[in-house]
């Protein structure tokens, strides 16, 4: 008995694999903005500077540390302690020596606050530091 086969069909373009793929990218990237923006959307007022440019350039896992008008500092939107911040500190230089960070210390804070998260940069190795500042109107 002779059984006789369909003619075989060429594979079409599957758009609905590649949909689906573009649509998981979209959502991963606008969900990375929205968490780079609430860093610095937080309530500070920062200090200006004749010489202040734009962020352009970021690298890519920086650390935002943001030092607020009462001296609470936080990163990544959760209030840390001198103590947490260090040991944050200590595990970044020993993980990724040369990571960058970011102090966004508010115009208002008092001199002390600032003083400390520099101390436990210093303490721990951190080294690559750079203050956020807001052009001059």
């Amino acid at each position: 008995m002779k059984f006789s086969l369909p003619p075989a069909e060429l594979p079409g373009f599957q758009i609905t694999p590649m949909l689906d793929v573009v649509f998981l990218l979209l959502c991963f990237f606008v969900t990375a903005s929205v968490f780079s923006q609430w860093e610095n959307e937080i309530d500070i007022q920062l200090p200006t500077a004749d010489a202040a440019a734009a962020p352009d350039d970021r690298l890519p896992g920086e650390i935002i540390v943001n030092v607020a008008r009462d001296g609470a500092t936080s990163v990544n939107g959760r209030e840390m302690s001198l103590e947490e911040l260090g040991v944050k500190f200590r595990l970044l230089s020993q993980s990724f020596p040369g990571h960058p960070v970011v102090l966004r210390v508010d115009r208002d804070a008092r001199y002390e606050a600032l003083m400390g998260v520099l101390d436990a940069c210093a303490k721990n190795d951190v080294w690559n530091i750079s203050f956020a500042t807001e052009p001059n109107p």
